[in-house]
């Protein structure tokens, strides 16, 4: 059997029309804009709309393009870097995500095991999000430990939003000393699908973060983000590592 020539294999039809495609959305299209139909688009590039479609969830795929029921193809936003965004604590200035809730309750196993507390002893549990384009991006659950917020009452702010920034914002009154980050590829459950507007097991990128004071661990954050909407970024002197069966991951 002979050894096949990488370079004699001719491009597919749609992966060349794909990069035509791209080079029209970088010069024609704004982000939100809605592309012509498929028939109009086939018709300008010469090519079967088969072959069209191939090329469009190519670039669906990729992020480029989204499409929304009832409004058609559209330009995407950026994707979002999720490797450098985050160097405070979780509602310091600049944070772009949005408080939805705060129970006490008591966390998964992984997550007190995570956070060094009894098993059976109630955390603060805020339920974060993050929109982009009016698209959702992300959502967190964000573990605090009682003892991180001593001076946290009910009475301030009993329940919702408003519990959820109190948490926060007593949150800055420690000092953080470090944090750490591990980042995997997981299918979305159907709870993460249905806040993020996607199909149950379609990809996510799940981002762990555990902030570090008082020589303990002092919040655990496990967000969710489309795999569709973020790439990561590794600043010079940060190192990749993979972990298989991370607790933390298992408690999201």
């Amino acid at each position: 059997m002979g050894t096949l020539r990488l370079e004699t294999v001719p491009e597919p039809k749609y992966w060349h029309l794909k990069t035509v495609l791209t080079e029209a959305l970088d010069s024609e299209f704004a982000v939100g804009e809605v592309l012509p139909n498929e028939r109009a688009l086939a018709a300008r590039f010469g090519v079967a709309r088969a072959t069209l479609r191939q090329a469009l969830e190519q670039l669906e795929l990729e992020g480029r393009l989204q499409r929304r029921r009832g409004v058609g193809t559209t330009v995407a936003p950026p994707r979002v870097d999720v490797g450098a965004e985050r160097h405070g604590w979780p509602g310091a200035s600049g944070d772009t995500w949005n408080p939805v809730d705060c129970a006490l309750a008591v966390p998964p196993a992984a997550v007190a095991d995570a956070l060094g507390a009894d098993r059976d002893e109630p955390v603060h549990i805020v339920r974060r999000s993050r929109v982009s384009h009016g698209r959702p991006l992300a959502a967190e659950l964000l573990y605090v430990p009682q003892a991180s917020v001593p001076e946290l009452t009910a009475i301030d702010a009993p329940s919702g939003p408003a519990r959820a920034r109190a948490v926060l914002r007593e949150l800055q009154h420690l000092e953080l000393e470090s944090q750490d980050r591990a980042v995997e590829l997981g299918s979305a459950r159907a709870d993460d699908a249905k806040e993020l507007d996607r199909l149950p097991g379609a990809p996510v990128l799940v981002v762990t973060t555990r902030f570090f004071a008082g020589g303990r661990t002092a919040a655990l954050s496990v967000a969710t983000y489309r795999a569709d909407t973020c790439r990561l970024t590794f600043g010079a002197s940060g190192g990749v590592e993979i972990h298989h069966d991370d607790p933390a991951r298992q408690a999201s």
